[in-house]
């Protein structure tokens, strides 16, 4: 989802500012729904409106098995909470839906706050999600905090607006001010939704600004059970080859593009690279934070490779929607890393791959305005960039099913036509 432009939002704070003290709380589900609003629940593409006590959705077509129910309960009062429960719906929400709402007054100091409670959440994760305009919305994840929730009742918690707000965000017609997303499967209920103009947070967000730059796991619901064990089969890995004193001469970078050379195509990965005993540092999900970790902790040290092929951000841009400078400076801060620990290799740096089906998808194009900062990072002695991108699209720019099934992670032929169209630069920086 694009995020449209208007004036900055400091400057939009601090005209804000002064009449923030006089704006009325918005109670925007405090027993009932602020009114004019209604509330939604189900999964990503099938969504109703719960208009009685329960409802359950259960006819999304592209996901037969998925369960999504909500329900008013009782917190304080009778039916003064909304429970969300789920399972095996990859997404799952109940969301306010409103007229249009003003929220800027809530920017400068304001809050948003809420009660939860997490019933059920072994095999799951939260977010909040506000809206920020047409066509974009701000989350804060909240996953491993609700795993530690669980069982352990109500609790009262309350974000700066800040946390949902990036620079250029239009709050001043807001239909959809609030959600609670599920991932995995889980059960969770909240209550007393509202935002104030000048509130005291009592949770943390991460800074927008510098999130990409800063190191961490990456903690989704549906990576924990095996992110951190693929890290240590890595490492593992690496030690094996060190001791054997094999020579690891290629290694790819990546997220789930890279990941799935190694999980869907195993034999292509053997048939095009074997020969250089590669080393696959892809997983599936990984931003360019979660990428720097693993390079902080091991995944590159103790091998001596002639070439490291570097290539992902699309994640940044995905749930997230990273500005493309935002995404841009932690592509370059994981180039400097890999630099800085192998000084002898070479770098070759994609482009991050086209994805969505035609030039003006909305992902496809916060890519490509981060792909033209890229061969900045290249100086063709030690970093090297290359687009191929090209070779993937129609002349229309239409990217195909029969290359990228869903639109984002290629399939065999997908595979072929990257091996095909990288191998001559690698062959060049290989001797």
């Amino acid at each position: 989802m694009m995020n449209i432009r208007h004036p900055s939002l400091a400057l939009a704070c601090l005209f804000l500012a002064g009449s923030a003290a006089a704006a009325p709380a918005l109670p925007l589900y405090v027993g009932k729904p602020v009114a004019g609003a209604r509330v939604l629940y189900g999964d990503f593409d099938v969504q109703n409106t719960l208009d009685g006590a329960r409802g359950r959705m259960d006819n999304d077509p592209k996901l037969p098995h998925a369960v999504v129910e909500a329900a008013r309960t009782d917190k304080d009062a009778q039916g003064d909470a909304l429970r969300l429960t789920w399972k095996d719906a990859w997404f799952s929400t109940v969301r306010i839906e409103s007229a249009p709402l003003d929220l800027r007054p809530y920017l400068a100091r304001g809050t948003v706050s809420f009660d939860l409670k997490v019933n059920e959440m072994s095999k799951g994760g939260l977010a909040f999600r506000i809206d920020c305009g047409v066509e974009c919305q701000r989350r804060v994840p909240y996953v491993l905090p609700a795993r530690a929730d669980q069982g352990k009742g109500w609790k009262h918690l309350s974000y700066a607006m800040s946390c949902f707000a990036h620079d250029g965000d239009d709050f001043s017609a807001v239909r959809k001010p609030f959600a609670l997303d599920g991932t995995g499967a889980g059960d969770a209920e909240i209550a007393n939704i509202r935002f104030d103009a000048a509130g005291t947070p009592n949770a943390a967000c991460a800074d927008y600004r510098t999130v990409s730059v800063t190191p961490e796991p990456l903690n989704e619901s549906w990576s924990l059970d095996w992110w951190m064990p693929r890290h240590e089969e890595k490492l593992a890995e690496i030690a094996r080859r060190k001791a054997a004193g094999e020579k690891t001469d290629l290694v790819f970078i990546g997220d789930s593009i890279t990941h799935h050379w190694e999980k869907e195509q195993p034999a292509l990965w053997q048939q095009f690279y074997g020969k250089y005993n590669p080393l696959n540092l892809g997983y599936g999900g990984d931003r360019t934070e979660n990428i720097l970790w693993r390079l902080q902790h091991g995944e590159i040290d103790g091998i001596d490779p002639k070439v490291v092929v570097m290539m992902f951000g699309t994640n940044n841009t995905g749930l997230r929607q990273d500005a493309a400078d935002i995404t841009f400076k932690g592509i370059q801060r994981d180039v400097a890393e890999v630099r800085q620990r192998l000084p002898k290799a070479k770098i070759l740096l994609l482009a991050i791959f086209p994805r969505g089906e035609g030039p003006g998808d909305d992902n496809r194009c916060i890519n490509e305005r981060i792909n033209p900062k890229l061969p900045a990072l290249a100086d063709n002695r030690h970093v090297f960039f290359l687009n191929i991108n090209g070779a993937f699209l129609g002349a229309d720019g239409s990217l195909s099913k029969d290359i990228m099934p869903d639109l984002l992670h290629p399939n065999a032929n997908g595979y072929r036509i990257w091996q095909r169209e990288m191998q001559p630069t690698l062959d060049r920086l290989m001797r």
